[in-house]
Parts: C-alpha cells; sequence; structure tokens
C-alpha cells in the first residue's frame, strides 16, 4: 500500500517539475505537422484499392503494391501552383517546390463488416535558392483532403452501380 502511495507521489511530482502546458508550445508544431489525413470507408479492402489506384492513375507512380497497401509517388513538380498561391502573401517566391504523395490502404472490421482505412501523407519541399538548399514545408491538407473526397465518391458511385445492377437482376428473374 505504502509503496503504490510512493509511486503516485513521484509521478505527480514529475508531472509537475514538467512546467505544465508551458512545456507544450514549444512541441505544439509536432502535433500540427504530423496529423495525417485519413478517412474510413464502408467498402472491402479489393473495391478501396481499385479507387485509390483509379484516382492515382494521373500520377507517376513509383511503387504500388497492394499487399503492402502503399502508393507512392515520384518527385512531383509543383513551383508554379507554390509561386501563384503566394504571390498574394507576403512572402518572395519560391526558386522550386517538389512534392510526393505516400497512400496507404489498411483493412479492418467494424463488428463484422469489412472496412478500409486511407491515409493520404503529402511531402512538400521548397528551395528559395540554392545555398539554403530544400527545406520541409508543411502541407496546407487541400490536397490530400480532395483525393480523399474523390475515393469516397468513386466508392459512392460504385455502391449504387451495384444496387442498380441487384434491382435488376431481380426484376429480370421475376419476369422470367
Amino acid at each position: 500500500m505504502a509503496k503504490t502511495s510512493f509511486i503516485r507521489a513521484v509521478l505527480i511530482g514529475s508531472l509537475l517539475s514538467f512546467g505544465g502546458c508551458a512545456s507544450y508550445d514549444q512541441f505544439r508544431y509536432v502535433t500540427e505537422e504530423f496529423e495525417i489525413p485519413s478517412k474510413v470507408f464502408n467498402a472491402d479492402y479489393a473495391q478501396t484499392w481499385q479507387a485509390v489506384l483509379q484516382i492515382m492513375a494521373k500520377y507517376d507512380l513509383e511503387l504500388k503494391n497492394q499487399e503492402a497497401g502503399v502508393i507512392k509517388t515520384r518527385w512531383i513538380d509543383n513551383t508554379l501552383e507554390t509561386n501563384f498561391a503566394d504571390s498574394f502573401g507576403g512572402s518572395d517566391a519560391v526558386k522550386a517546390a517538389k512534392f510526393k504523395l505516400i497512400l496507404n490502404v489498411v483493412k479492418g472490421f467494424r463488428g463484422n463488416q469489412e472496412v478500409s482505412k486511407v491515409t493520404v501523407f503529402k511531402r512538400q519541399l521548397i528551395e528559395q535558392d540554392f545555398l539554403q538548399g530544400w527545406k520541409v514545408v508543411p502541407t496546407d491538407g487541400i490536397l490530400e483532403q480532395s483525393l480523399l473526397y474523390r475515393v469516397e465518391r468513386l466508392l459512392s458511385i460504385d455502391k449504387k452501380l451495384k444496387k442498380i445492377e441487384r434491382e435488376k437482376a431481380k426484376e429480370l428473374e421475376a419476369s422470367f
């Protein structure tokens, strides 16, 4: 009994000695930077994988591994888009900008229903001048959210088409 109260006292004392919320401010960027956009879909893994492949068809893919559930793009130049987006801001134009997308598709279950989770990670690099080199900048999250939205729409359309096919098959059986 005395041992557990001693351990509690040590834990409480160590937590108070860290400075409470004041130390959080210096690590806030970690939580903001590592919040990776993801979404869980009520579809099986094969359907979700095909939808993600359809969405990623316009990108130059470096790796697509269905067993591991990973899709990676090669570095994509987006200097013009970055300079256009920042043209109304106070920052100077960048010399070069590029990004890479990494998508993960994971199979899971909710009760007895199979679901799948898609995670989109975008790594954005910019180069102000050749002396500074490439610098990692946080993404605005727009591309990641739009990719997840497109996957959701494809899965929704696929679900509705399958429902229509089932209804037609029932009508054919009834009329036969």
